[in-house]
């Protein structure tokens, strides 16, 4: 089989690309599928662009990242989480997903394996897949707030094995991993020559608790982090990526020759996100509120949570009580009543058709909306 014929299509995007043919034809559509922020990007970190692009300072920086960007994140890691980073080992890239393309490609060879949680994120999976390597999928569950273990982690470890992944807070299921299992996976990983690679994109998005930086407890962790979320950045196709001192080296010569180096107007804006402090917070708790609504009110619609999320923005359902197939459903509820969720199988096969994920990455107001359609379908289907 050709490695192109490996790489599954990112669903999600297919259910948007259909509501939003709906909504060509005129009709209103609830989005609860896709985990983009209806926040716009704070003022301060548009004005900090527009001042570059004024400047005409709009040329390539060094493929590692604008070193003044680079010198804020290491900053800000010792303000956010009291770790010291050496800037040299922040790369600044294309997003989160120029990041995880670039460990891979740095990391596997041609059969090679990773470690993911099932059910995760998606694109995991192709991004190692497109890097010749082999995505090892373990089942997660309420018992481990659906996280890798450090028991799963050395059950599924092999002599091929590479890495594995954390998504912390998790998509979709929003919720944290326990401080300590995150240590300890971290140690399971380096004592077999490996590495743990966090995910880190939702820090900052957290309710009644705080997530910690894998490099609070292990220096040579890989994480992953970005400004798509906690910034309402996505369409500016900021990340980065702090690694190793060993593995630098590899990692530049990848970047001079897949993407050159991040956009320079949007590293600009970048530094200046980082003291947008205030913005963050009222997104953050804007989030929240959404959150705590949800909690309340789908349970009525008998949609089962059984682990509650703490960070993100995402809900993931259990919908046995309602029915046994989750792509069916989804479909049926974005063509019925108007209202976009993701089926459980864009994460994994795990259980996936007896789960659903709601995004609350849209206002409160369109939320009620969509639970009112919600019931109206339910109530309609159950006579």
């Amino acid at each position: 089989m050709r490695r192109i014929d490996l790489i599954e299509p990112f669903r999600v995007m297919q259910l948007l690309e259909h509501a939003k043919e709906l909504e060509a034809e005129g009709r209103k559509i609830i989005h609860m599928e896709i985990g983009e922020p209806d926040f716009a990007t704070p003022a301060s970190v548009i004005e900090a662009a527009k001042a570059a692009l004024d400047s005409g300072d709009n040329f390539y920086t060094p493929s590692t990242g604008n070193p003044e960007l680079q010198q804020a994140l290491s900053t800000w890691y010792k303000g956010e989480y009291n770790v010291d980073v050496k800037p040299e080992r922040i790369l600044i890239t294309p997003g989160t997903s120029g990041a995880f393309s670039l460990i891979y490609a740095a990391l596997l060879d041609a059969g090679e394996s990773i470690l993911l949680p099932d059910p995760g994120y998606p694109c995991q999976r192709n991004f190692i897949r497109l890097a010749g390597g082999e995505p090892i999928t373990i089942p997660v569950g309420p018992e481990t707030r659906y996280h890798l273990s450090r028991e799963l982690v050395e059950a599924n470890w092999h002599e091929h094995t590479r890495a594995a992944v954390v998504i912390n807070p998790s998509n979709p299921t929003g919720t944290l991993i326990d401080p300590y299992e995150l240590a300890a996976i971290a140690t399971a990983c380096q004592t077999r020559g490996g590495y743990l690679i966090s995910d880190e994109i939702y820090h900052g998005l957290t309710y009644d608790a705080k997530a910690h930086c894998a490099l609070e407890f292990n220096e040579n962790a890989i994480v992953v982090n970005g400004f798509s979320k906690r910034w309402a950045m996505t369409g500016w196709r900021i990340g980065w990526i702090v690694v190793p001192e060993a593995l630098i080296d590899a990692c530049r010569r990848v970047m001079q020759n897949i993407f050159i180096a991040a956009p320079t107007l949007s590293q600009y804006a970048a530094i200046a996100a980082l003291k947008a402090h205030v913005n963050c917070e009222q997104m953050r708790k804007a989030y929240d509120e959404r959150r705590s609504y949800l909690l309340t009110e789908l349970p009525k619609l008998g949609f089962d949570i059984v682990v509650q999320p703490q960070g993100a923005f995402y809900i993931y359902a259990n919908i046995e009580n309602i029915t046994d197939d989750s792509k069916t459903f989804c479909w049926d509820m974005l063509e019925k009543a108007g209202v976009a969720i993701t089926p459980g199988e864009d994460f994994g096969s795990f259980r996936s058709a007896q789960h659903v994920r709601f995004s609350y990455a849209t206002s409160l107001e369109n939320i009620r909306e969509g639970l009112k359609r919600l019931k109206e379908a339910l109530e309609y289907t159950r006579k």
